[in-house]
């Protein structure tokens, strides 16, 4: 049996909860639906306010071709074999199919590029489906052929209703003969989101008995036992994402890559997950393997051009390489003690020598005197002091024990002898 929230899904525009700015009477996209006069455009909200099943209703309401892609498991073949399908749908002056992308945000350039065409020409009527701001996520080019309507979150009236809705009207529900009595913490762990509030009344009423009332304590002791879900808007995404990071730093390649699978799973942004490698990179690997910052960075940028899923493969390459590589946390170590001592001594002043001195004035006042250039000297090198003086030799920098930091305190202890006390 389909899950309750795909038979709770309205089929009439009438049935819609939310979104009155948009759909209401006399609101603008109700207008358009009415006159068949339907843009391309875009729907930017949270999760669960109804997107696709706003978008589904219009394709209904119009008796338009539907076709629906997720930008999740989606990419450049199917979208052109989307429109392939289009075009041969068409006739005459007949308005085109409407293509449904959903987390449009997640396609790439490319994959965006991919659309341009078949929406200018009308051979399809685009609408996308993004929870991310659409000024960012989406090119320009495409985002200059759509309008834009920001769906807002649901409003406790509007969930409370579907709650009742969903008691009276499905067909399973109504048998059972439940009854809510408190709202409260089926609307909290929902968070507004229409489709997680009806699976969690879904669970509670498969763990419970017939012609039961629902309370606050039953809800949390129901969930608490029986929903073990990815949240990536909430504490579960963070308690991931932490998982994956402390696998990498523990140089553990298996943990990092199931970890970076459940994530996936889950749907989190790809961009996310590359953001956290690229911080590690420096934060737990650093100048033990400067290249893994390169490396991070890299996945970030083919994120982007390849999007999703081919782009699970680069960040698994990612996250492996991190894994096994070196570690150290000096930087971050150093940048830490730096901070400190600023918070400790205030606003030292520069060394008169290390000053700029772009004016007479300036140079009149020593600004600059007594410099020594580096390059003008053997190995591009010369002792001279480049700390304030009430810290001078305090050594902020603590070389650690691998392969490439040994050779680099060995190249600063020889340079500095014993000044930093290298």
């Amino acid at each position: 049996m389909r899950p309750l929230a795909e038979r709770m899904r309205p089929q009439h525009l009438d049935d819609y909860l939310g979104q009155s700015h948009l759909v209401g009477p006399g609101a603008v996209l109700r207008k358009a639906i009415e006159k068949s006069t339907l843009p391309s455009f875009i729907l930017w909200g949270p999760p669960g306010v109804g997107k696709t099943t706003l978008a589904s209703i219009i394709a209904a309401q119009l008796d338009r071709p539907f076709y629906a892609l997720s930008a999740v498991n989606s990419g450049v073949k199917d979208v052109r074999e989307a429109i392939d399908k289009a075009k041969r749908q068409q006739f005459f002056d007949s308005p085109g199919p409407i293509l449904f992308i959903d987390e449009i945000h997640r396609f790439s350039k490319s994959q965006q590029d991919s659309m341009l065409a078949a929406v200018e020409q009308g051979i399809v009527t685009l609408i996308g489906a993004t929870t991310e701001n659409p000024s960012f996520e989406v090119i320009s080019a495409l985002l200059s052929r759509c309008q834009v309507y920001v769906l807002k979150p649901l409003l406790l009236a509007d969930l409370k209703a579907l709650l009742d809705r969903a008691m009276s009207d499905d067909e399973v529900l109504c048998k059972k003969k439940l009854e809510i009595k408190e709202y409260e913490a089926l609307v909290q762990y929902s968070g507004g989101d229409a489709r997680r509030l009806l699976n969690a009344l879904e669970i509670i009423a498969q763990a419970v008995d017939d012609a039961t009332l629902i309370t606050n304590d039953l809800v949390r002791k129901v969930i608490q036992q029986n929903m073990v879900l990815y949240d990536k808007g909430g504490e579960q995404h963070y308690d991931m994402a932490s998982a994956f990071i402390k696998s990498i730093r523990g140089s553990d390649p298996n943990a990092a890559v199931y970890w970076l699978a459940r994530m996936i799973a889950g749907g989190e942004d790809p961009k996310f997950i590359c953001r956290r490698m690229i911080i590690s990179a420096s934060e737990d690997i650093g100048l033990a393997n400067p290249n893994a910052l390169l490396m991070a960075n890299q996945c970030l940028q083919a994120i982007q051009v390849i999007g999703m899923p081919e782009g699970r493969i680069i960040m698994s390459q990612a996250a492996i390489y991190l894994a096994t590589s070196g570690k150290s946390n000096s930087a971050y170590e150093a940048i830490g003690k730096a901070q400190h001592i600023v918070t400790e001594t205030g606003n030292l002043p520069v060394p008169l020598h290390l000053r700029n001195a772009p004016t007479a004035l300036m140079k009149q006042l020593d600004y600059g005197k007594d410099y020594e250039y580096a390059h003008a000297h053997k190995a591009n090198f010369v002792m001279q002091e480049y700390l304030p003086e009430s810290i001078s030799g305090q050594q902020i920098y603590l070389p650690q024990q691998n392969a490439q930091e040994i050779k680099v305190a060995e190249k600063l202890k020889k340079l500095w002898q014993e000044h930093y006390g290298y």
